[in-house]
C-alpha cells in the first residue's frame, strides 16, 4: 500500500493538472466563456480541500479501505472533471 504522503502527492498532481488545463484551454480560446472554465476550477479546489481533509483524518477503524475508497473517490471525480473540460 502506498503511503499517505504518496496519496497527498497524487491528489496535489491530478488536480493540479485538470487546474492548469482549464487555464490553457482559455489561452487558446479567449474569445469563449470563461464562466464555465472558472466554474471548473472552483470545484477542482473545492474536491482538492475535500479529498486532503479526507487523507489527513487520525482516527482511522479501517486505513487501508478508507485510502483505496479515497483513491476511487479522486479517480471518479477526476474522470468527471475531464470530460467537463473536454466540453469546453
Amino acid at each position: 500500500m502506498a503511503n499517505k504522503r504518496d496519496l497527498k502527492k497524487d491528489i496535489n498532481y491530478v488536480l493540479g493538472d485538470i487546474i492548469e488545463v482549464v487555464y490553457l484551454k482559455g489561452l487558446e480560446n479567449p474569445d469563449k466563456d470563461s464562466k464555465k472554465g472558472e466554474a471548473i476550477i472552483d470545484e477542482a479546489i473545492a474536491s482538492f480541500d475535500s479529498f486532503m481533509e479526507r487523507a489527513n483524518e487520525r482516527k482511522l477503524e479501517n486505513a487501508k479501505q478508507h485510502f483505496k475508497a479515497l483513491r476511487e473517490d479522486l479517480q471518479k471525480t477526476a474522470e468527471s472533471l475531464i470530460e467537463k473540460v473536454n466540453s469546453l
